[in-house]
Protein backbone atom coordinates (compact mmCIF):
# COMPACT_ATOMS: atom_id res chain seq x y z
CA UNK A 1 0.00 0.00 0.00
CA UNK A 2 2.93 2.42 0.76
CA UNK A 3 5.06 1.15 -2.65
CA UNK A 4 1.53 2.13 -4.21
CA UNK A 5 1.12 5.41 -2.36
CA UNK A 6 5.39 6.79 -3.20
CA UNK A 7 4.28 5.10 -6.99
CA UNK A 8 1.43 7.31 -7.72
CA UNK A 9 1.96 10.08 -5.32
CA UNK A 10 1.23 12.76 -8.19
CA UNK A 11 -2.04 11.39 -8.74
CA UNK A 12 -2.75 10.97 -4.80
CA UNK A 13 -2.16 14.89 -4.84
CA UNK A 14 -4.41 15.41 -7.72
CA UNK A 15 -7.42 13.58 -5.72
CA UNK A 16 -6.73 15.26 -2.66
CA UNK A 17 -7.51 19.02 -4.35
CA UNK A 18 -10.66 17.20 -5.46
CA UNK A 19 -11.70 15.91 -2.42
CA UNK A 20 -10.71 19.08 -0.81
CA UNK A 21 -13.00 21.05 -3.44
CA UNK A 22 -15.74 18.44 -2.77
CA UNK A 23 -15.61 18.94 0.48
CA UNK A 24 -16.00 22.42 0.77
CA UNK A 25 -18.85 22.50 -1.34
CA UNK A 26 -20.50 19.92 0.37
CA UNK A 27 -20.11 20.90 3.98
CA UNK A 28 -22.79 23.90 5.22
CA UNK A 29 -21.63 27.17 5.50
CA UNK A 30 -22.79 28.02 8.62
CA UNK A 31 -20.11 25.25 9.77
CA UNK A 32 -17.24 27.25 9.86
CA UNK A 33 -15.08 25.82 12.14
CA UNK A 34 -15.23 22.57 10.31
CA UNK A 35 -14.95 24.04 7.06
CA UNK A 36 -12.00 25.04 8.34
CA UNK A 37 -10.30 22.53 10.37
CA UNK A 38 -11.01 20.05 6.88
CA UNK A 39 -9.46 23.20 4.70
CA UNK A 40 -6.38 22.62 6.99
CA UNK A 41 -5.81 18.92 6.78
CA UNK A 42 -6.75 18.90 3.72
CA UNK A 43 -3.99 21.65 3.01
CA UNK A 44 -1.27 19.21 5.23
CA UNK A 45 -1.97 16.05 3.23
CA UNK A 46 -1.38 17.81 0.29
CA UNK A 47 1.77 19.34 1.06
CA UNK A 48 3.10 15.97 2.60
CA UNK A 49 2.08 13.95 -0.72
CA UNK A 50 3.94 16.36 -2.89
CA UNK A 51 6.86 16.33 -0.80
CA UNK A 52 6.82 12.76 -0.48
CA UNK A 53 6.66 12.87 -4.14
CA UNK A 54 10.29 14.49 -4.82
CA UNK A 55 8.75 17.56 -5.19
CA UNK A 56 9.25 21.43 -3.27
CA UNK A 57 7.00 24.02 -3.84
CA UNK A 58 9.94 26.25 -3.50
CA UNK A 59 11.74 24.28 -6.98
CA UNK A 60 10.73 24.01 -10.21
CA UNK A 61 9.63 19.67 -11.04
CA UNK A 62 13.06 18.03 -10.80
CA UNK A 63 11.81 15.85 -13.76
CA UNK A 64 12.98 15.83 -16.86
CA UNK A 65 9.97 14.31 -18.60
CA UNK A 66 7.54 16.94 -20.53
CA UNK A 67 4.14 15.17 -19.17
CA UNK A 68 6.00 14.76 -15.87
CA UNK A 69 7.15 18.37 -15.32
CA UNK A 70 3.78 20.03 -16.51
CA UNK A 71 1.90 18.03 -13.98
CA UNK A 72 4.53 18.71 -11.09
CA UNK A 73 3.86 22.76 -12.28
CA UNK A 74 0.19 22.32 -12.33
CA UNK A 75 0.79 20.73 -8.70
CA UNK A 76 3.41 23.02 -7.74
CA UNK A 77 0.90 26.07 -8.18
CA UNK A 78 -1.85 25.04 -6.48
CA UNK A 79 0.25 24.54 -3.55
CA UNK A 80 0.64 28.04 -3.62
CA UNK A 81 -3.16 28.64 -4.50
CA UNK A 82 -4.03 26.52 -2.01
CA UNK A 83 -1.75 27.91 0.75
CA UNK A 84 -3.25 31.54 -0.31
CA UNK A 85 -7.07 29.78 0.10
CA UNK A 86 -6.08 28.16 3.75
CA UNK A 87 -4.76 31.69 4.88
CA UNK A 88 -7.71 33.55 3.76
CA UNK A 89 -10.05 30.78 5.37
CA UNK A 90 -8.15 31.10 8.71
CA UNK A 91 -8.66 34.90 8.45
CA UNK A 92 -12.09 34.96 7.53
CA UNK A 93 -13.06 32.79 10.88
CA UNK A 94 -10.10 35.34 12.81
CA UNK A 95 -11.28 38.49 11.25
CA UNK A 96 -14.85 38.19 10.75
CA UNK A 97 -16.57 38.21 13.93
CA UNK A 98 -14.55 41.46 15.34
CA UNK A 99 -15.52 43.13 12.03
CA UNK A 100 -19.54 43.06 13.46
CA UNK A 101 -21.12 43.45 9.92
CA UNK A 102 -21.31 41.90 6.72
CA UNK A 103 -19.55 44.41 4.36
CA UNK A 104 -16.34 42.12 4.42
CA UNK A 105 -14.70 44.95 2.83
CA UNK A 106 -11.03 44.71 4.85
CA UNK A 107 -11.04 40.90 4.55
CA UNK A 108 -11.63 41.19 0.80
CA UNK A 109 -8.29 43.29 0.14
CA UNK A 110 -6.48 41.05 2.41
CA UNK A 111 -7.20 37.86 0.59
CA UNK A 112 -6.48 39.96 -2.79
CA UNK A 113 -3.28 40.64 -1.37
CA UNK A 114 -2.87 37.29 -0.03
CA UNK A 115 -3.45 35.89 -3.53
CA UNK A 116 -1.49 38.31 -5.20
CA UNK A 117 1.78 37.33 -3.41
CA UNK A 118 0.60 33.99 -3.64
CA UNK A 119 0.83 33.86 -7.74
CA UNK A 120 3.72 35.81 -7.58
CA UNK A 121 5.42 33.45 -5.86
CA UNK A 122 4.48 30.82 -8.11
CA UNK A 123 5.66 32.45 -10.82
CA UNK A 124 9.09 32.88 -9.57
CA UNK A 125 9.50 29.35 -7.64
CA UNK A 126 7.77 26.87 -9.52
CA UNK A 127 7.67 28.49 -13.45
CA UNK A 128 11.06 30.21 -12.90
CA UNK A 129 9.86 33.63 -14.52
CA UNK A 130 12.08 36.64 -13.66
CA UNK A 131 9.83 38.44 -11.25
CA UNK A 132 11.64 41.68 -11.03
CA UNK A 133 10.97 42.26 -14.86
CA UNK A 134 7.25 41.33 -14.03
CA UNK A 135 7.22 43.47 -10.88
CA UNK A 136 8.38 46.36 -12.93
CA UNK A 137 6.16 45.96 -15.48
CA UNK A 138 3.07 45.78 -13.62
CA UNK A 139 4.65 48.97 -11.86
CA UNK A 140 4.20 50.67 -14.87
CA UNK A 141 0.61 49.76 -15.44
CA UNK A 142 0.00 49.91 -11.21
CA UNK A 143 0.68 53.62 -12.20
CA UNK A 144 -1.44 54.20 -14.72
CA UNK A 145 -4.46 51.90 -13.66
CA UNK A 146 -3.92 54.32 -10.17
CA UNK A 147 -4.40 57.41 -12.21
CA UNK A 148 -6.98 56.25 -14.58
CA UNK A 149 -9.14 54.83 -11.63
CA UNK A 150 -8.32 57.60 -8.52
CA UNK A 151 -11.46 58.50 -7.46
CA UNK A 152 -12.55 54.36 -7.14
CA UNK A 153 -8.95 53.76 -5.15
CA UNK A 154 -10.30 56.29 -2.54
CA UNK A 155 -13.34 55.03 -2.76
CA UNK A 156 -12.01 51.32 -1.64
CA UNK A 157 -8.83 53.01 0.79
CA UNK A 158 -11.90 55.40 2.48
CA UNK A 159 -14.23 51.98 2.85
CA UNK A 160 -11.24 50.14 4.52
CA UNK A 161 -10.87 52.82 6.94
CA UNK A 162 -14.65 53.38 7.56
CA UNK A 163 -14.33 49.13 8.16
CA UNK A 164 -11.27 49.61 10.35
CA UNK A 165 -12.49 52.36 13.00
CA UNK A 166 -16.57 51.33 12.64
CA UNK A 167 -17.73 54.55 12.97
CA UNK A 168 -21.15 53.07 11.99
CA UNK A 169 -22.44 49.20 11.43
CA UNK A 170 -25.12 47.49 9.62
CA UNK A 171 -28.33 48.42 10.80
CA UNK A 172 -27.37 51.73 12.61
CA UNK A 173 -29.84 54.55 11.78
CA UNK A 174 -27.35 57.95 10.91
CA UNK A 175 -26.70 61.24 8.98
CA UNK A 176 -24.20 61.56 6.65
CA UNK A 177 -23.76 65.33 6.07
CA UNK A 178 -27.41 65.53 6.77
CA UNK A 179 -28.56 62.85 4.67
CA UNK A 180 -30.62 60.51 7.07
CA UNK A 181 -31.26 56.25 6.43
CA UNK A 182 -30.51 53.43 7.77
CA UNK A 183 -27.28 51.30 6.90
CA UNK A 184 -28.35 48.71 4.60
CA UNK A 185 -24.94 47.71 2.96
CA UNK A 186 -21.35 48.59 2.98
CA UNK A 187 -19.44 47.95 0.08
CA UNK A 188 -15.69 48.42 -1.75
CA UNK A 189 -16.99 51.96 -3.54
CA UNK A 190 -20.23 53.01 -1.48
CA UNK A 191 -22.24 53.13 1.90
CA UNK A 192 -26.30 52.03 1.10
CA UNK A 193 -28.62 54.16 3.00
CA UNK A 194 -32.31 53.33 3.36
CA UNK A 195 -34.14 57.11 3.96
CA UNK A 196 -37.03 57.43 5.85
CA UNK A 197 -38.98 58.06 2.17
CA UNK A 198 -38.05 54.32 1.87
CA UNK A 199 -35.42 54.92 -1.14
CA UNK A 200 -31.91 53.83 -1.42
CA UNK A 201 -29.07 56.74 -0.92
CA UNK A 202 -25.91 55.77 -2.00
CA UNK A 203 -22.89 57.60 -0.28
CA UNK A 204 -19.41 57.16 -1.84
CA UNK A 205 -16.45 55.77 1.09
CA UNK A 206 -14.74 58.82 0.25
CA UNK A 207 -17.39 61.54 1.07
CA UNK A 208 -18.52 59.45 4.06
CA UNK A 209 -15.13 59.46 5.54
CA UNK A 210 -14.46 63.14 5.12
CA UNK A 211 -18.14 64.03 6.30
CA UNK A 212 -19.75 64.46 9.27
CA UNK A 213 -21.03 61.39 10.79
CA UNK A 214 -24.19 61.58 13.11
CA UNK A 215 -24.67 57.79 14.72
CA UNK A 216 -28.06 57.63 16.40
CA UNK A 217 -27.95 54.18 17.63
CA UNK A 218 -24.34 54.23 19.28
CA UNK A 219 -25.87 55.46 22.54
CA UNK A 220 -28.03 53.40 25.25
CA UNK A 221 -29.27 56.12 26.85
CA UNK A 222 -31.68 57.75 24.23
CA UNK A 223 -33.85 56.64 21.36
CA UNK A 224 -35.17 58.10 18.32
CA UNK A 225 -38.56 58.79 17.21
CA UNK A 226 -39.69 60.31 13.72
CA UNK A 227 -43.47 59.98 12.32
CA UNK A 228 -44.56 61.68 9.00
CA UNK A 229 -47.09 63.95 8.39
CA UNK A 230 -48.79 64.67 5.25
CA UNK A 231 -50.87 67.48 3.76
CA UNK A 232 -52.15 69.35 0.64
CA UNK A 233 -49.47 71.05 -0.89
CA UNK A 234 -51.65 74.18 -1.28
CA UNK A 235 -51.30 74.86 2.30
CA UNK A 236 -48.67 77.52 3.74
CA UNK A 237 -45.94 75.21 4.97
CA UNK A 238 -45.14 78.15 7.94
CA UNK A 239 -48.77 76.93 8.98
CA UNK A 240 -47.69 73.38 9.17
CA UNK A 241 -44.32 73.98 10.55
CA UNK A 242 -45.76 76.21 13.60
CA UNK A 243 -48.10 73.31 14.46
CA UNK A 244 -45.94 70.64 14.36
CA UNK A 245 -43.18 72.96 16.24
CA UNK A 246 -46.25 73.06 19.29
CA UNK A 247 -46.84 69.27 19.20
CA UNK A 248 -43.22 68.79 19.47
CA UNK A 249 -43.54 71.36 23.19
CA UNK A 250 -47.02 69.45 23.74
CA UNK A 251 -44.83 66.04 24.55
CA UNK A 252 -42.65 66.03 27.45
CA UNK A 253 -41.52 62.46 27.15
CA UNK A 254 -39.46 64.36 24.10
CA UNK A 255 -35.75 64.83 25.69
CA UNK A 256 -34.89 68.71 25.36
CA UNK A 257 -31.62 67.95 24.20
CA UNK A 258 -31.18 67.25 21.15
CA UNK A 259 -33.98 69.34 20.84
CA UNK A 260 -36.81 67.71 18.46
CA UNK A 261 -37.47 69.12 15.20
CA UNK A 262 -40.52 69.74 13.07
CA UNK A 263 -39.08 69.83 8.79
CA UNK A 264 -40.23 69.62 5.49
CA UNK A 265 -39.25 66.30 3.92
CA UNK A 266 -40.72 66.22 0.27
CA UNK A 267 -43.76 67.49 -1.82
CA UNK A 268 -45.42 66.39 -5.36
CA UNK A 269 -48.32 67.37 -7.22
CA UNK A 270 -51.23 66.96 -4.39
CA UNK A 271 -49.41 65.96 -0.95
CA UNK A 272 -46.59 67.57 1.33
CA UNK A 273 -44.46 65.40 3.58
CA UNK A 274 -43.35 66.54 6.87
CA UNK A 275 -41.41 65.03 9.49
CA UNK A 276 -41.14 65.31 13.58
CA UNK A 277 -37.96 63.67 15.20
CA UNK A 278 -37.40 63.95 18.51
CA UNK A 279 -35.51 61.48 20.96
CA UNK A 280 -37.08 59.98 24.01
CA UNK A 281 -34.78 58.01 27.39
CA UNK A 282 -34.27 54.57 26.93
CA UNK A 283 -37.04 53.57 29.80
CA UNK A 284 -39.77 55.08 26.94
CA UNK A 285 -41.79 53.63 25.02
CA UNK A 286 -41.72 54.31 21.62
CA UNK A 287 -44.80 53.31 20.33
CA UNK A 288 -46.70 55.15 23.26
CA UNK A 289 -44.68 58.25 22.18
CA UNK A 290 -45.07 57.94 18.65
CA UNK A 291 -48.72 57.46 19.12
CA UNK A 292 -49.09 60.19 21.16
CA UNK A 293 -47.20 62.39 18.61
CA UNK A 294 -49.90 61.66 16.01
CA UNK A 295 -52.53 62.44 17.76
CA UNK A 296 -50.97 65.72 18.96
CA UNK A 297 -49.92 66.42 15.26
CA UNK A 298 -53.64 65.83 14.35
CA UNK A 299 -55.28 68.04 17.36
CA UNK A 300 -52.94 71.33 16.70
CA UNK A 301 -53.46 70.86 12.74
CA UNK A 302 -56.85 70.81 13.39
CA UNK A 303 -56.62 73.91 15.29
CA UNK A 304 -55.23 75.47 12.80
CA UNK A 305 -57.73 74.94 10.34
CA UNK A 306 -56.12 71.58 8.45
CA UNK A 307 -57.07 68.68 7.59
CA UNK A 308 -54.84 65.45 7.15
CA UNK A 309 -54.97 64.57 4.09
CA UNK A 310 -57.99 66.93 3.15
CA UNK A 311 -58.42 70.38 2.29
CA UNK A 312 -57.53 73.76 4.43
CA UNK A 313 -61.10 73.87 7.12
CA UNK A 314 -64.35 76.20 6.29
CA UNK A 315 -64.09 77.36 9.85
CA UNK A 316 -60.79 77.66 12.09
CA UNK A 317 -60.24 75.52 14.89
CA UNK A 318 -60.65 79.09 16.88
CA UNK A 319 -64.48 79.00 16.55
CA UNK A 320 -66.16 78.82 19.85
CA UNK A 321 -68.85 76.06 17.85
CA UNK A 322 -66.56 73.79 16.78
CA UNK A 323 -64.45 73.90 19.73
CA UNK A 324 -67.13 72.07 21.51
CA UNK A 325 -67.16 69.03 19.43
CA UNK A 326 -63.88 67.71 20.38
CA UNK A 327 -64.53 68.79 24.25
CA UNK A 328 -65.35 65.43 25.65
CA UNK A 329 -67.24 66.49 28.66
CA UNK A 330 -69.55 68.22 26.34
CA UNK A 331 -70.31 65.30 23.74
CA UNK A 332 -73.54 64.84 25.26
CA UNK A 333 -75.24 67.66 24.64
CA UNK A 334 -77.23 68.19 21.61
CA UNK A 335 -76.38 70.48 18.58
CA UNK A 336 -78.98 73.05 19.95
CA UNK A 337 -77.09 73.35 23.13
CA UNK A 338 -73.70 73.27 22.03
CA UNK A 339 -74.89 76.39 19.47
CA UNK A 340 -76.00 78.37 22.57
CA UNK A 341 -73.01 77.64 24.79
CA UNK A 342 -70.81 78.61 22.23
CA UNK A 343 -72.62 81.89 22.00
CA UNK A 344 -71.62 82.81 25.89
CA UNK A 345 -67.76 81.54 25.37
CA UNK A 346 -65.41 84.38 25.63
CA UNK A 347 -62.22 84.18 23.67
CA UNK A 348 -58.45 85.24 25.10
CA UNK A 349 -55.13 85.51 23.65
CA UNK A 350 -52.29 83.77 26.03
CA UNK A 351 -48.53 84.29 25.67
CA UNK A 352 -45.78 82.26 26.11
CA UNK A 353 -44.98 81.86 29.62
CA UNK A 354 -48.80 83.15 31.05
CA UNK A 355 -49.79 81.36 34.38
CA UNK A 356 -53.60 80.90 33.45
CA UNK A 357 -54.97 79.33 36.48
CA UNK A 358 -52.43 79.29 40.03
CA UNK A 359 -51.89 76.96 42.80
CA UNK A 360 -54.86 77.89 45.25
CA UNK A 361 -56.48 79.53 42.75
CA UNK A 362 -60.62 79.23 42.78
CA UNK A 363 -61.14 79.16 39.18
CA UNK A 364 -64.48 81.28 38.43
CA UNK A 365 -64.85 79.70 35.35
CA UNK A 366 -64.03 76.34 33.04
CA UNK A 367 -60.93 77.09 30.58
CA UNK A 368 -60.95 75.54 27.30
CA UNK A 369 -57.50 75.48 25.45
CA UNK A 370 -58.11 76.37 21.52
CA UNK A 371 -54.81 76.40 20.17
CA UNK A 372 -51.39 76.41 21.77
CA UNK A 373 -49.58 74.06 24.63
CA UNK A 374 -50.25 74.30 28.04
CA UNK A 375 -48.12 72.86 30.81
CA UNK A 376 -49.75 71.66 34.54
CA UNK A 377 -47.22 71.33 37.62
CA UNK A 378 -47.42 70.41 41.09
CA UNK A 379 -46.25 70.86 44.13
CA UNK A 380 -44.17 68.11 45.64
CA UNK A 381 -42.36 68.30 49.25
CA UNK A 382 -41.87 72.07 48.26
CA UNK A 383 -40.48 71.52 44.48
CA UNK A 384 -42.81 72.03 41.42
CA UNK A 385 -42.82 69.09 39.38
CA UNK A 386 -44.80 69.11 36.02
CA UNK A 387 -47.38 66.79 35.83
CA UNK A 388 -48.37 66.75 31.93
CA UNK A 389 -49.04 69.33 29.13
CA UNK A 390 -52.72 69.99 27.55
CA UNK A 391 -53.41 70.98 24.11
CA UNK A 392 -56.11 71.22 22.00
CA UNK A 393 -59.84 70.37 23.21
CA UNK A 394 -59.22 69.70 27.08
CA UNK A 395 -59.98 71.82 29.81
CA UNK A 396 -58.72 73.96 32.91
CA UNK A 397 -60.43 74.85 36.34
CA UNK A 398 -62.83 72.52 36.75
CA UNK A 399 -62.30 72.03 40.72
CA UNK A 400 -63.56 75.36 41.01
CA UNK A 401 -66.87 74.62 39.03
CA UNK A 402 -67.68 71.02 40.05
CA UNK A 403 -66.21 71.14 43.97
CA UNK A 404 -65.91 74.41 44.75
CA UNK A 405 -62.28 73.60 46.14
CA UNK A 406 -58.88 75.73 44.97
CA UNK A 407 -56.58 74.93 42.32
CA UNK A 408 -54.41 72.12 43.29
CA UNK A 409 -51.99 72.32 40.26
CA UNK A 410 -50.53 75.87 37.90
CA UNK A 411 -51.33 75.86 34.32
CA UNK A 412 -48.84 77.50 32.60
CA UNK A 413 -48.64 78.19 28.57
CA UNK A 414 -45.60 76.76 27.11
CA UNK A 415 -46.46 78.37 24.01
CA UNK A 416 -49.04 81.63 22.72
CA UNK A 417 -52.54 80.54 21.53
CA UNK A 418 -56.31 80.57 22.43
CA UNK A 419 -58.20 79.54 24.94
CA UNK A 420 -62.18 79.99 25.87
CA UNK A 421 -63.82 81.18 28.79
CA UNK A 422 -67.22 79.26 30.03
CA UNK A 423 -68.47 81.27 32.66
CA UNK A 424 -69.88 79.32 36.12
CA UNK A 425 -73.35 80.53 36.03
CA UNK A 426 -73.47 79.04 32.55
CA UNK A 427 -71.81 75.94 33.32
CA UNK A 428 -74.44 75.73 36.19
CA UNK A 429 -77.10 75.47 33.79
CA UNK A 430 -75.48 73.08 30.88
CA UNK A 431 -74.93 70.64 34.51
CA UNK A 432 -78.62 70.81 35.41
CA UNK A 433 -79.80 69.98 32.25
CA UNK A 434 -77.79 67.48 31.19
CA UNK A 435 -76.47 65.43 34.16
CA UNK A 436 -74.21 63.40 31.93
CA UNK A 437 -71.82 66.06 31.61
CA UNK A 438 -71.46 66.47 35.30
CA UNK A 439 -71.05 62.82 35.39
CA UNK A 440 -67.87 63.34 32.88
CA UNK A 441 -66.54 66.70 34.74
CA UNK A 442 -66.75 64.21 38.03
CA UNK A 443 -64.80 61.67 36.01
CA UNK A 444 -62.32 63.51 34.62
CA UNK A 445 -61.57 64.83 38.22
CA UNK A 446 -61.45 61.91 39.30
CA UNK A 447 -58.59 60.87 36.21
CA UNK A 448 -56.61 63.60 37.19
CA UNK A 449 -56.11 63.10 40.66
CA UNK A 450 -55.12 59.72 40.12
CA UNK A 451 -52.59 60.80 37.95
CA UNK A 452 -51.32 63.44 40.51
CA UNK A 453 -51.13 60.80 43.15
CA UNK A 454 -48.95 58.67 40.49
CA UNK A 455 -46.97 62.22 39.80
CA UNK A 456 -46.55 62.76 43.86
CA UNK A 457 -46.34 59.07 44.78
CA UNK A 458 -42.93 58.01 47.02
CA UNK A 459 -40.56 56.57 44.93
CA UNK A 460 -38.26 53.49 46.08
CA UNK A 461 -34.91 54.30 47.62
CA UNK A 462 -32.51 52.74 45.72
CA UNK A 463 -29.86 51.24 48.97
CA UNK A 464 -25.98 50.79 47.67
CA UNK A 465 -24.84 47.60 48.24
CA UNK A 466 -21.90 47.72 50.70
CA UNK A 467 -19.08 45.48 51.45
CA UNK A 468 -16.91 44.13 54.30
CA UNK A 469 -15.56 47.21 55.18
CA UNK A 470 -18.91 49.51 54.18
CA UNK A 471 -20.22 47.26 57.44
CA UNK A 472 -17.24 47.30 59.48
CA UNK A 473 -17.37 51.90 58.84
CA UNK A 474 -21.06 51.13 60.01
Amino acid sequence: MFAMFQNHALTFAALLLIADLACWRLLPENAKAWRVLLRLGFFLAYSLTIIDAGMSPLQPPPWSSAALNMLGSILGIAWWLLCARTLTVVMDLMLLPRSGHKGRLLNDVLGAMVFLVAIVAAAAYVMQLPVKGLLATSGVVAIVLGLALQNTLSDVFSGIVLNTTKPYRLGDWISIDGTEGKVMEIDWRATHLMTTQGGTAVIPNSVAAKAKILNLNRTTDIQHVAISISVPTHIRPRLVLDALHRTTQGVSALLPSPAAKASFKSADLTVAEYEISGFVGSDSNKGEVRNLLVDLAYRHLKAAGIQLGGSLAEQRRDDARSLLEDVKIFRSLGADEKDQLSQHMLAQSITAGQVLLDFDELADSLLVIATGVVSASLKDAGDVVEAGRMGPGEVMGEEGIALGTPSQARFTALTSGLIYRIEKDMLQTCLSESSEVGTALTKLQRVRQQNSASVLSPKPVTLKKGGFLGWLKR
